[in-house]
């Protein structure tokens, strides 16, 4: 039950009556990923705005012993201070129960892709019938594969952002074998599945992706994100044909003045600075990287091949020395226009790259672009997806119900099982202590997140809170960085040989 409290001056009185909530209660008041919203206040200043909301009731109510003595230990006298409680129903009308977001919670349609170590599928939300797509990673491949740092830094990014060029999360949750993300539901495939269907995609149409990634990057540079995995994998299109960038598991977020240094990417849409700051060091690299993956991907989506003959199994050094002796051929055919849009994308010198989204608005191949109805997805696209078929691989869904080990059809009887049979196991240790302790960790970190409470919760009327209280002098200053540290399973595990 989450509650933000104030002394018997009410909200609205002086700060010298009023006993003002410490920082973490300011938090518990705005995170309503779980349970009911409630409200706390002295009896005879219930506001009356809160109380009209449809199912609001009040009642009186003890101040919780953690807030109470939190109060006294700044002067407030709370023991002859009564308090009344607003609830207001956030969770689908169920008033007072702690509800939150699970597996059950949906209803399984098909399988349509899958990674290294998570699959998607189609799923239905129960309640409101809203379809969504699923993506599902196994807790025990993600530890085993060292991938539990990149699902929460994924999630950590996805749980913060919202765009309408971005496939957006509404959901995360947890079992015992998985971590759920639950993300806008695009039916138009990705643009690699249509590269393979040789669709030919005009210049209009690739000018409209351009368009649309660059708002896009401009929204990410803005939260100090750099995907590093623009590529045509990654840009999904809706049943209308606009393109959504998604997978942030490699993305990262650096602070102003500071430069990425990581290896990350994928080969043939990495910047030539990344490899470049890998082999030889130097600054690293920074926003750049991702217009450069847009260069590569209009390309690619023009000509049908890359710029440049890249490969996975390409040296890192071999790659530094290409992109110094190798040009990129332009088709005579193309518009001197969009050609001279792809040259800037594509420069190696990241100082001289078309790299903003200003730096797009004025390129001459965008002359004309009305950019407000563009970001309002009121222009047409060129290309649209056949609206009567799957735009995915058929052999998914057949995949998941006939070799897939842990079917997901079967997750709750399976879960039953293993429950009964994990209770009937004896305290001894066993070999898979180190397996265990990892997945007790993740178990205990990872953030559970409603994008649709959230969003109902930040309609709702307000009462103003009260400014926090200023830092005593001896009280240690909570570290940026430490706030927004990532749990991963090094750290969080002890290692196998230890005790």
């Amino acid at each position: 039950m989450l509650s933000a409290v104030w002394g018997a001056g009410g909200p609205g009185a002086g700060g010298a009556a009023r006993g003002q909530p410490s920082r973490k209660e300011l938090l518990l008041r705005h995170h309503l990923w779980s349970g009911p919203r409630c409200l706390s206040f002295p009896l005879g200043s219930l506001p009356a705005s809160l109380l009209g909301l449809p199912g609001a009731t009040s009642h009186r109510s003890c101040l919780s012993p953690n807030l109470a003595s939190g109060l006294a230990a700044r002067g407030t006298q709370t023991q002859s201070v009564l308090f009344g409680e607003v609830r207001l129903p956030l969770d689908g009308g169920v008033r007072g129960a702690r509800k939150r977001m699970n597996f059950d919670h949906f209803q399984i349609l098909r399988a349509i892709g899958k990674g290294s170590f998570g699959k998607v599928c189609i799923v239905q939300k129960r309640d409101t019938e809203k379809m969504y797509a699923m993506k599902y990673m196994n807790k025990q491949q993600c530890i085993e594969r060292d991938e539990v740092r990149n699902v929460f830094r994924e999630l950590e990014i996805l749980q913060e952002i919202e765009h309408v060029f971005l496939v957006n999360l509404w959901y995360s949750f947890q079992d015992e074998e998985d971590m759920f993300m639950v993300v806008d539901l695009l039916l138009g495939g990705d643009l690699r599945y249509h590269l393979q269907q040789n669709v030919q995609f005009s210049e209009d149409t690739v000018r409209l992706y351009i368009c649309e990634m660059a708002l896009a990057l401009d929204y990410l540079r803005g939260q100090h994100i750099i995907h590093r995995d623009v590529k045509p994998d990654n840009i999904l299109l809706d049943e209308r044909g606009h393109a959504h960038l998604t997978d942030f598991n490699i993305a990262t977020i650096i602070k102003d003045g500071e430069r990425a240094t990581a290896l990350a990417g994928t080969k043939p849409y990495m910047a030539p600075e990344i490899f470049h700051s890998f082999v030889n060091g130097g600054t690293g690299y920074s926003f750049e990287v991702d217009w450069w993956s847009v260069g590569v991907m209009a390309y690619e989506l023009l000509r049908g091949w890359r710029p440049y003959d890249i490969h996975s199994s390409n040296a890192v050094e071999s790659l530094v020395q290409l992109f110094s002796t190798v040009s990129v051929q332009y088709v005579p055919t193309w518009s001197k226009e969009m050609v001279a849009l792809l040259r800037k994308l594509l420069t190696v010198n990241p100082e001289h790259r078309l790299s903003s989204l200003q730096d797009v608005q004025a390129a001459p191949a965008l002359a004309g672009v009305l950019w407000d109805h563009l970001s309002e997805k009121r222009v047409e696209p060129g290309f649209v997806p056949n609206k009567g078929r799957l735009h995915c691989d058929p052999t998914f869904e057949l995949e998941e119900m006939i070799l897939e080990s842990r079917p997901l059809h079967k997750k709750k009887k399976r879960l039953a099982k293993n429950k009964s049979r994990d209770n009937s196991r004896d305290s001894s240790q066993s070999e898979n202590d180190y397996l265990q302790d990892c997945l007790d960790a993740i178990q205990q970190d990872f953030v559970i997140f409603n994008r649709e409470k959230l969003k109902r919760s930040q309609d709702l009327p307000r009462e103003p809170l009260p400014a926090p209280e200023s830092r005593d002098a001896a009280e240690p200053v909570e570290d940026e960085a430490e706030r927004s540290a990532l749990p991963m399973c090094g750290p969080i595990c002890p290692s196998a040989g230890s005790g």
